[in-house]
């Protein structure tokens, strides 16, 4: 077995600092199933949706161990090389190999040289990186997959066609945002089993492999990839799917990411089901269809009417009265004004690193439409919050010279501890202004809401059950899997990781670091 290309420093010191900001930016990243990651040595494809541009190849240096590969040889679009910026000399330090995109030029394009790079780090038994959508896109669907990845893997395969030994995989991996361009958003790194192909196993992608076969190869590629993360053929279906999924599993539920995701995703496809089927004229509508598109229009109507009073779903399932409003009020007063001092100090190391990445990202906003540029707002606050943060901290050591051996400990110990009072501040503050609106709506309006709610729940029950979820969430959550799969394991575990420094515990997973609910999605013609 190969050895592997030994890690260069340059990407070691990418994977740490990256490891350390995509920590900072992101709140929960949970990485599952690291197991089936080939070791160093195997010829190993990794393919991954996507739709963060280079946030998503930074999340999967970081997401694999080191102890099972040395490194990831990645690949990115030509026009990001040779450019005198952060980003252009990070990919270029990385081993990255560019590839041409023919949307970046007016004629052919020729990535011969790019697939011979690629197959020479095979060789060598490394892991080379692809995204088979062929370019980052803001958009709820996965695009077509290009066919490249599978032509690749027939090239290698026919290389070996006379050794019987010789495996390659091809390693697929689902990202999934809950907000991919939200601070203090969360992210799920699935990885799948590998597809392990072999000379005397797979003699159909030997040389010349049929048009077909490689097309069959890539089909397998993206029912992995899919089934790990939300592929939505419109923003309305995956808003829609996440409001049945917080129905069916109600806020405080002890639940992990993983989980949450995949109800939210089996919701999902059953609602794409529905669409599918009341898109074709040709076939008479099944009743189970009828139901389905009928609850999608009582969810949205419901949705509706939550956004336009400013309260949640938690409020109007368990009512409190006008006593319970104000006393719950004055204690998220008091402990957002508790937070929000003690953060000052911290503050002021935070206020640069504020203000250069909101305009580095306001004038990036200007450079084109919402497609073309919301899929790298992310990189820019991650490689702008880097920069300046580093910056912060250098110029905080050089103004503290006489005690320099303090502070440099001190100032990154501060502000990662600010971080967290002002997630726990903006968390409290959420919640009073959640309760001041519930003040305003009155008895009247939410009885009318719980009135709707009830009847939206039977239905969203009755889908869970046929799809096959636990029928009594609550219960079967806080029993399923270890502590790191959410189940508390006492009352004081349960308070005491409310205040945990690693970073808080959560009990929507649809929080962001800002004063309101992420629950709206772009116009689906955007």
């Amino acid at each position: 077995m190969a050895k592997g290309t030994s890690t260069p420093w340059p990407y070691t010191l990418i994977r740490l600092l990256f490891r350390f900001t995509l920590k900072v930016f992101y709140g929960t990243i949970v990485v599952s199933n690291t197991h089936h990651i080939p070791e160093t040595g195997k010829p190993c494809i990794v393919c991954a949706n996507h739709s963060n541009s280079l946030t998503d190849a930074l999340l999967l240096v970081t997401s694999v161990p080191s102890n099972r590969r040395n490194m990831l040889r990645l690949t990115a679009k030509s026009t990001q090389f040779g450019k005198k910026t952060f980003t252009s000399w990070l990919i270029e330090r990385a081993g990255t190999v560019p590839i041409h995109r023919r949307k970046d030029f007016d004629g052919p394009v020729d990535n011969t040289q790019a697939m011979t790079e690629l197959m020479k780090a095979l060789e060598a038994g490394d892991a080379v990186m692809m995204f088979p959508e062929g370019m980052s896109r803001f958009h709820p669907t996965i695009a077509p997959l290009k066919t490249g990845v599978a032509r690749l893997a027939s090239d290698v395969l026919s290389q070996h066609r006379d050794d019987p030994d010789f495996e390659l995989h091809i390693l697929n991996c689902s990202i999934t945002y809950m907000h991919r361009q939200h601070w203090r958003s969360d992210v799920l790194v699935t990885w799948h089993p590998p597809m392990v192909l072999r000379p005397k196993d797979n003699p159909e992608l030997l040389k010349p492999a049929e048009p077909e076969t490689i097309r069959a190869v890539t089909r397998q590629i993206y029912e992995q990839i899919s089934s790990g993360t939300f592929d939505s053929p419109s923003w309305h279906l995956v808003q829609l799917a996440k409001l049945a999924a917080r129905m069916y599993a109600p806020l405080g539920t002890t639940m992990s990411l993983g989980d949450h995701v995949k109800i939210t995703r089996t919701f999902l496809e059953a609602f794409k089901d529905a669409h599918e089927d009341n898109s074709d004229d040709n076939q008479p509508v099944h009743p189970d269809v009828v139901k389905l598109t009928r609850l999608q229009s009582d969810l949205k109507v419901y949705q509706d009417r939550l956004i336009n009073y400013g309260i949640k779903d938690d409020r109007v399932r368990h009512p409190l009265s006008r006593h319970d409003i104000l006393r719950r009020m004055m204690i998220r007063l008091f402990w957002s004004s508790l937070l929000l001092s003690i953060s000052i100090p911290g503050l002021f190391f935070w206020l640069p690193v504020m203000l250069v990445t909101f305009y580095a990202v306001h004038e990036f906003k200007k450079s084109g439409p919402i497609f073309d540029t919301f899929d790298e707002i992310a990189q820019y606050k991650l490689v702008y919050g880097l920069i300046s943060g580093i910056c912060v901290w250098i110029g905080g050591v050089i103004l503290t010279l006489p005690v320099a051996f303090f502070t440099f400990f001190l100032i990154p110990a501060m502000m990662w501890m600010t971080l967290r009072w002002m997630e726990d501040c903006v968390a409290s503050t959420r919640a009073f202004l959640a309760l001041f609106r519930l003040l305003r709506v009155g008895k009247r309006t939410l009885n009318e809401m719980r009135s709707l709610r009830e009847g939206i729940h039977r239905q969203i029950m009755e889908l869970a059950i046929s799809l096959g979820l636990p029928s009594d969430p609550e219960e079967f959550f806080s029993q399923a899997g270890s502590q790191e799969k959410g189940r508390v394991m006492g009352v004081w575990q349960s308070k005491a990781g409310y205040f945990s420094i690693r970073r808080r515990r959560k009990r929507d997973w649809n929080e962001t670091l800002r004063l309101y609910d992420k629950v709206d999605y772009p116009d689906d013609d955007s």
